[in-house]
Parts: C-alpha cells; sequence; structure tokens
C-alpha cells in the first residue's frame, strides 16, 4: 500500500485526508499519463484520452467529479460523466468501450462524511501499482510540472448516461429466467445501487421492493445496507418475499437475506455459486478463491463436496489478482464481494444477487435450503493495540500457545492471528463448535501476549 492509496484507492475524510486539490492533481496527472499513451481508432479519431467517472450518492462525490474533470480536461483528456452509478458498471465501460482508464468516486461502505478515488485500468480492473507510485511522487512534488493543454488540445466533458444504461442492459442478460411471481426486496443503502438496481429485477419481472433508495447526500450506508442487515431481514419476514438482497454505498458488494429473514454472506453465497457452477461443468479448476477469514464452516462444506480452494490475503484485490495468476472464475470475500470473472473483473453486488437468483430458480430451492448445507462455526474476534504488532505476532510463547490452541481443536475448529494494515492491532481471531470455546481460546492467546509485554 502507498502513501495515499490503499487497497481500494485514495480514501479519507472529504476536504481533511482527501481534498478538491487532490482530486484536481490526480486528474491532470492521469489525463496527462494516459494522454501520452493515446491511440486514434474509431472509437477516438482525434487520439484524444478519454476517461470515464462514476460516483456515489455522497454530498462530496459531485466536489470531487467537478475537480476530477477539471484536472482531466486541463491536462487535455475527455472526461464522459456516468453521474451515480455503480463501481462495476464503471469498470463493464472502460473493457467494452475502449476508454484509457476509469475514475469511481466513492467510499464503498464508509459514512458519508469519507470519499475516496478509485482508478481502474483499461482492462477494467485496479490500477497497476507501478502507476499508483506515479502518481504519488506527483502529489508530492517529486515530478516536473505537467504542461497545460492549449487551445483545441484542451479536452472537454461529456454527458455519458448511456454507458450506465448499456450496462444496465448486460445485467438484465446475464439473467437465464424470468423471475416473474418471485417477491424480491432490494436495499439500496441511498447509495449507487439506487440508480440500477430496481430497473434490472424490473425488467426481468420481479415483484421489486426497494427500500432506502432515496439517497440525500448524508444518508449513504446509514443504518441500512449490507453492513446494517436488520431492517431488509425484518421487511422480507413481515412481507413474505422470497428472498431479499442488501448493497453497499458503491454496489460491489453483496449480503442476501433468505426467506425466513435469515442471513446469507458471502461465504454461503460462495458454496451455492461454487457446487451449482460444479454440477453445470463450469467451475473452472473445481476451485473457489476465499480470504483468511472465510468461515471455517465454508471450508468444512467445501470438502464435503470435493471442491477445491485457494486462501488469499484479506481484499477482493488478492482475491481477483489469483484469479488472474491461477485462471479461477469464482472468488470472494465474507463481506460480499463475490467475482464472477466470465462476466465481471471486480466484485459486483447486483450482479451477484442475479447469481443467487439463477441458483434459486434453476434448482427450484428456496435460498434458506440451498444456503442450509453450510454449517457456519461461531466466532470470536477481537482486536489487541499492541506496541509492535510484528514482535507480537512473532513472539515464540505466543506461537507456543496458538500451536497449543490448534492441536486441542483439530478438525472442528481453527485460529488465526492477523495484523491490521493501519493500527497498531493484531486481531486474534477463534472458530469452534461453542462460542464458550471460542471465547476460552481467544483470550487464552491474549493472556500470553499480555504477559510477554505486547499489550497496550
Amino acid at each position: 500500500m502507498g502513501k495515499y492509496f490503499g487497497t481500494d484507492g485514495f480514501r479519507g475524510e472529504a476536504n481533511i485526508n482527501l481534498t478538491v486539490e487532490h482530486a484536481y492533481q490526480v486528474g491532470r496527472f492521469l489525463g496527462w499519463y494516459y494522454g501520452q499513451k493515446s491511440r486514434v481508432t474509431p472509437e477516438n479519431p482525434e487520439g484524444r484520452c478519454r476517461v470515464v467517472i462514476g460516483k456515489d450518492t455522497r454530498r462530496s462525490s459531485y466536489m470531487f467529479e467537478y475537480s476530477l474533470v477539471a484536472g482531466l480536461t486541463a491536462s487535455g483528456a475527455d472526461a464522459f460523466l456516468l453521474h451515480v452509478t455503480t463501481t462495476p458498471s464503471v469498470s463493464y465501460v472502460v473493457r467494452t468501450e475502449e476508454f484509457d482508464c476509469g475514475i469511481m468516486i466513492s467510499a464503498s461502505h464508509n459514512p458519508y462524511y469519507d470519499n475516496g478515488i478509485k482508478v481502474i485500468n483499461g482492462k477494467g480492473e485496479k490500477l497497476e501499482e507501478n502507476v499508483i507510485e506515479e502518481i504519488e511522487r506527483y502529489l508530492d512534488g517529486e515530478m516536473e510540472e505537467i504542461p497545460f493543454a492549449l487551445r483545441d488540445k484542451v479536452g472537454r466533458t461529456v454527458d455519458y448516461a448511456a454507458g450506465r444504461n448499456r450496462y444496465i442492459g448486460y445485467l438484465i442478460s446475464i439473467a437465464t429466467r424470468s423471475f416473474k411471481n418471485r417477491k424480491v426486496a432490494l436495499d439500496c443503502a441511498n447509495g449507487s445501487a439506487s440508480a440500477i438496481a430496481k430497473n434490472v429485477f424490473d425488467a426481468l419481472g420481479a415483484e421489486t421492493y426497494v427500500l432506502h433508495n432515496n439517497p440525500n447526500g448524508l444518508n449513504i450506508n446509514t443504518d441500512c445496507g449490507s453492513t446494517h442487515i436488520g431492517g431488509l431481514q425484518k421487511f422480507v419476514k413481515d412481507h413474505g418475499c422470497d428472498v431479499g438482497f442488501a448493497y453497499d454505498g458503491d454496489a460491489d458488494r453483496c449480503i442476501a437475506v433468505d426467506e425466513n429473514g435469515e442471513v446469507v454472506d458471502g461465504d454461503r453465497i460462495l458454496y451455492l455459486c461454487g457446487k451449482y457452477m460444479k454440477e453445470n461443468g463450469v467451475l473452472v479448476n473445481n476451485t473457489v478463491v476465499t480470504t483468511i477469514m472465510s468461515n471455517f464452516g465454508l471450508y468444512k462444506a467445501l470438502d464435503r463436496e470435493n471442491i477445491c480452494y485457494e486462501k488469499t490475503a484479506v481484499g477482493d484485490k488478492y482475491v481477483y489478482e489469483n484469479m488472474v495468476k491461477n485462471g479461477n472464475c469464482l472468488g470472494g470475500e465474507q463481506s460480499g464481494h463475490i467475482i464472477f470473472s466470465k462476466h465481471a473483473t471486480t466484485g459486483d453486488g447486483i450482479l451477484t444477487s442475479l447469481k443467487v437468483m439463477e441458483v434459486m430458480l434453476e434448482k427450484k430451492e428456496s435460498l434458506g435450503k440451498l444456503a442450509s448445507e453450510v454449517d457456519i462455526f461461531p466466532q470470536v474476534l477481537k482486536n489487541v493495540r499492541v506496541h509492535d504488532k510484528q514482535l507480537a505476532q512473532d513472539d515464540t510463547r505466543v506461537q507456543e500457545e496458538v500451536a497449543k490452541v490448534t492441536e486441542a481443536l483439530g478438525s472442528d475448529g481453527r485460529i488465526l492471528l492477523r495484523q491490521s494494515g493501519t493500527e497498531p492491532v493484531v486481531r486474534v481471531m477463534v472458530e469452534a463448535a461453542s462460542l464458550e470455546l471460542c471465547e476460552k481460546y481467544v483470550e487464552q492467546v491474549i493472556g500470553v501476549m499480555r504477559s510477554q509485554g505486547h499489550v497496550i
């Protein structure tokens, strides 16, 4: 991770850690950088740099959009505005319509006062690390000043809502069956999905109910969406819906709710989609890509179905890197970032909900029945503030205690120590047959860390 850009773009509180000046400079750099690489094509007869921009519903997203556009056009790039849209739609438009890069203005599931700049390369993937390093050098004043475009070389701004509409059409085309007579509830988190999700489900014939679909710039992710699922659970039960889907602010993740109001998280979605794909001969390498934080119950269920799995570091970026490297076609996180590489290069919440619908309709089973095949293990995770994360985790006594817990759990659970990427914290996580056992073993390890003098 860089000084400004983390695993999911340049993120921070608007006008504190992430300012309009930052956005302008990022626009200036991208317009100049890709301008040097642009070529004449039928879609681009002038050979200009072309950048497509989407945003979520935060009040500050408009401010950052204008600042990015000013920077891009000042460097000679043309900026195409999708307006309020999802992160995966920007990725789709970039890779299918030969844009040099794309920008999504969003802080995903964070509160409204945060925002972020996600840059997507011409393949619809997250930006390469070497380009990020160059952007950061420019932000820190370590590069020569970038020249301004003059006269007819100044860029222009284009209303490109048509790109978003093409993405909606693409999603509709993926569905294998009509959703007629299915009652579906959608929690749009007062975010990006508000502009797209209902259109898709209505077009497919569902009886669609929409929650939290009235963004005002301040209510994105507030007590709603994939991180606050309670409202959707109640609605599904009270209204007798067949299924509910909750998205986050930029709609790149999805958490489902079954007909009984029970949560079906990313792990269970990976299982039911992976099993269905295997049955249909399309699960490439017979492998599902997970992260180290996926629940132990998922692995037990995959083992039972003789489905292989790989584990990556936490973050959909690392999941996708594994999928590209090894040719795997399904991967994701417990949080609901699910990647279907046949259709997308990023997590896509609405696409994920369509895939869950496909499994339900093709197998003629309720989501509750399908998801019940995974027994999610109780989990306790505690964040321990320490003087030095590396020393605490590598301490011989701590590792000995972890080995003891591992042996005690055997094949009925696991323990994981993981350093925070942003705080002086070691996360101690145990999954076991009961919460009591989880709590016991977590405290056992923390006790050793404390006795060794690591805990603040």
